[in-house]
Formats: structure tokens, C-alpha cells, sequence
């Protein structure tokens, strides 16, 4: 698998809470010249980054992050406002207490709100792997392929592990419909990224590879690759 189809699948992530405009711009700098599948960014961030890069680039970002305790309200809130700002993609975070208390029908629900707001947007539904059982991962396959939502992704990012091999085989079982599979959290080289894409992930959520491709260009000289080797 070549690096342009890798890179394709990146959601070119920068979450952190010190995220300056600055290192935004450069995010979005970097995904346009790369080519990949959007920039997934803090929704504060999503007006100013939206004017910047117009149509060149998807704007991504999250909601209900990075816990998911969140009320439905605020959720359904915080999606209306991130798409009126210009976001062309939602990553939502589940309530896992909810989904713990065995309250399936409440978390089906909260995603079916989403998903009403983002109408043809793409919505992502965060379900943060690492705190769940396999049968808990199991039950969120069946509930985002019943709520109509686009994307399982595996991981914020922000709790105590991020996407494995094995949770992307098991999603790849368990998902329906049309649902598509997002590796999030934790992937830090290309061969990372190929193995879950090889597995059946369609996007990954990192910010390392993106990296990884332009100290190569560095150590080749400052010179950039050309695109089709990517």
C-alpha cells in the first residue's frame, strides 16, 4: 500500500487542549498538501479554520469530547453550532455510562439526535474501546449501524489506550449496513496504518503520519516527494 492511500485516510488530528491557531494553520497547511481525508480539530477552532481553507480541506470536529457525559441537549447543541460554523464532519463521544447501565435504547437515541442534525454530514460515533468489554464493543456495533450513523471509531485519544488490530477485526464482524470503520488513538507509523486499513479501517485519526512523511521529505533534502509516491 503506498503512502498517498494511506495518508488519504487521515483525519490530520490536532485535539490538544494548549492547540494554539497557529499549530491549526499548520495542521491544515500540512493535510492540503498531503491530500488527507480532513483536519479534526476543537470546535473552537472551526469557524477560523473553515474560512481558511475553504474547499480545499474537510473540517472535523469533535463533540461531547472528550467523555461523553454530556446531556443529548448539549450534544445535539454543540453539533448545530459546529455545523453552522462550517464543519463538514461530527466525531461524537458516547455516553459509556449510559451504555454500561445496559441503557441501549438511551445511547441508540443520543446517536439518532446526531445523526438528524448532521443530516448528509459525515458522523463519526466515538465509543472508547479501551474502557469497554468485548461485548459491550460488540453491542455499539450493532447500536451505530441501528442508528444510521456513518463511521465506529474506536478512541478519543485522551483515556488510557487508543485503536488496537484486534478491536478493528472485531468491528469489521460486527458493523452493518453501511457503517464505516475509524482507528483512532495511538497509531504511530505507516505500518500502523496499513495493517488497520488492511483490516478494514477506511480512516485513521492521527497526527503522526502526516509527521513521519514530512521528515522524510526533510531528511531527503528539504525537498518534496513526488505527490504520487506518497
Amino acid at each position: 500500500m503506498d503512502k498517498k492511500k494511506i495518508l488519504h485516510a487521515v483525519d490530520h488530528t490536532l485535539l490538544s487542549q494548549q492547540a494554539t491557531w497557529e499549530e491549526i494553520r499548520q495542521i491544515c497547511d500540512d493535510a492540503i498538501k498531503y491530500g488527507t481525508a480532513s483536519v479534526c480539530i476543537p470546535p473552537s477552532y472551526v469557524r477560523q479554520a473553515k474560512e481558511y481553507v475553504g474547499e480545499k480541506m474537510a473540517v472535523c470536529t469533535v463533540i461531547g469530547f472528550p467523555n461523553g457525559y454530556h446531556t443529548t441537549a448539549v450534544k445535539v447543541f454543540e453539533t448545530e453550532d459546529a455545523l453552522e460554523n462550517g464543519a463538514d464532519e461530527i466525531d461524537m463521544v458516547i455516553n459509556i455510562g449510559d451504555l454500561k447501565s445496559r441503557q441501549y435504547e438511551k445511547v441508540l437515541e443520543e446517536i439518532r439526535s446526531v445523526k438528524a442534525v448532521c443530516d448528509t454530514h459525515i458522523l463519526k460515533v466515538i465509543i472508547e474501546t479501551c474502557l469497554l468489554t468485548e461485548e459491550e464493543k460488540i453491542r455499539m456495533c450493532q447500536i451505530v449501524t441501528e442508528a444510521g450513523a456513518d463511521f465506529i471509531k474506536t478512541s478519543t485519544g485522551f483515556s488510557k489506550g487508543g485503536a488496537t488490530f484486534e478491536d478493528i477485526s472485531l468491528f469489521k464482524k460486527h458493523v452493518g449496513g453501511k457503517v464505516k470503520i475509524k482507528a483512532a488513538g495511538g497509531i504511530s507509523s505507516l505500518e500502523d496504518g496499513e495493517k488497520f486499513m488492511e483490516l478494514g479501517a477506511e480512516r485513521l485519526g492521527t497526527s503522526r503520519i502526516v509527521k513521519i512523511v514530512k521528515a522524510e521529505e526533510e531528511s531527503n533534502g528539504h525537498k518534496d516527494l513526488d505527490p504520487g509516491s506518497y
